[in-house]
């Protein structure tokens, strides 16, 4: 793609993203939505293949839909109270469809359907920006407009989202589906503590995107997409390996990583707030998620792929990729775990 046009692309999404952050209008928040949909079109159909055509084709379908759903509920809302503001959404109806299209933008279950085949159809770096930084304009919305919304829809979006996103990849031997599950589960832990304590959703959001980004810009690094794939690596690269196994048991939240924090501190919140039932199943929930993430561990690490080189470290030549944001994401992914006390201390 020509540098000039990939500039006004990203260009166009920082500004979609910016756009909705500043908003307190719905008008103004709709358009940032939109220019942000439009940005991320191009990205996903420049390889012109016929599955990169797909998934554009079922994300353009998705993300119109739920625009025009926002734009009603922004309108109904307007017709009866008077405003476009968007932390006055005081009516039940409207405040209950722009969550359940903001659910249908971020990839929620059950509006969850379109994200693992979408993402199957990009290359790792458009599927990167589609699981993280496209996640940012929808949760900001969906945090401005949670204290208006029926705690009963966001406890069963958040269950939901956490269990259909732990069964769903059990089964899955492509890494971005993989991947694409494991997104769905944790924007359901997300959404789950977000009428409780807000600042526990964007703590888990900001980990997220630390443990994410870390793992796909690993699998760029390899080129893999296929769990199969992940058994050659360890002869090519073990440090790389071991700590993108790392990596993924920190997506799965196991202590003493980065990703036991935010799960571990919802689930104290969830239980101060009387919730031991919920906070209960979204333990176990987690447990669905660590399967695949430990199969993953498995083939990478514990597995070696049949060959007939005679030496264990093949001949390789040095790669060309940037590792720089890949150890500092790597980094932040496994170590943040000390600094519980002062994160508390700061949110609190």
């Amino acid at each position: 793609m020509n540098p000039y046009v990939l500039m006004i692309l990203l260009s166009s999404l920082g500004l979609g993203t910016t756009l909705t952050f500043a908003s307190s209008h719905w008008l103004l928040a709709w358009m940032g939505l939109e220019i942000n949909t439009l940005a991320i079109i191009p990205l996903m159909a420049q390889h012109h293949h016929p599955r990169a055509v797909e998934a554009t084709t079922k994300y353009f379908l998705t993300q119109a839909t739920a625009a025009a759903m926002i734009l009603f509920a922004g309108t109904t809302n307007a017709w009866i109270t008077g405003t476009w503001d968007l932390t006055n959404m005081l009516n039940p109806l409207a405040s209950s469809l722009v969550i359940t299209a903001l659910a249908l933008k971020i990839g929620l279950a059950p509006m969850h359907l379109w994200m693992p085949e979408v993402l199957q159809g990009l290359d790792l770096t458009t599927g990167l920006i589609m699981s993280t930084w496209q996640k940012l304009a929808p949760l900001a919305l969906i945090v401005q407009t949670a204290q208006n919304v029926d705690p009963t829809l966001l406890t069963m979006l958040g269950l939901l989202s956490t269990l259909i996103g732990g069964w769903g990849g059990l089964n899955q031997t492509q890494l971005r589906k993989i991947l694409a599950y494991s997104s769905i589960a944790h924007m359901g832990w997300m959404i789950i503590v977000l009428q409780y304590a807000p600042q526990l959703t964007l703590l888990a959001l900001l980990t997220y995107i630390f443990m994410t980004s870390a793992a796909f810009l690993t699998l760029k690094l390899y080129s893999a997409t296929k769990i199969n794939a992940l058994a050659l690596t360890w002869s090519k690269n073990p440090a790389l390996s071991a700590t993108t196994a790392l990596v993924l048991l920190s997506l799965a939240g196991l202590p003493p990583l980065t990703g036991f924090m935010p799960k571990w501190l919802i689930l104290q919140e969830l239980a101060k707030q009387n919730f031991p039932i919920t906070a209960t199943i979204m333990a176990l929930a987690a447990l669905l998620s660590l399967y695949f993430y430990l199969r993953l561990c498995y083939a990478m690490t514990l597995t070696m792929s049949p060959n007939i080189i005679s030496s264990m470290m093949p001949w390789r030549v040095n790669t060309t990729q940037t590792s720089l944001s890949l150890t500092l994401l790597t980094s932040a992914a496994l170590g943040l775990l000390p600094l519980t006390p002062a994160i508390v201390a700061l949110t609190t």
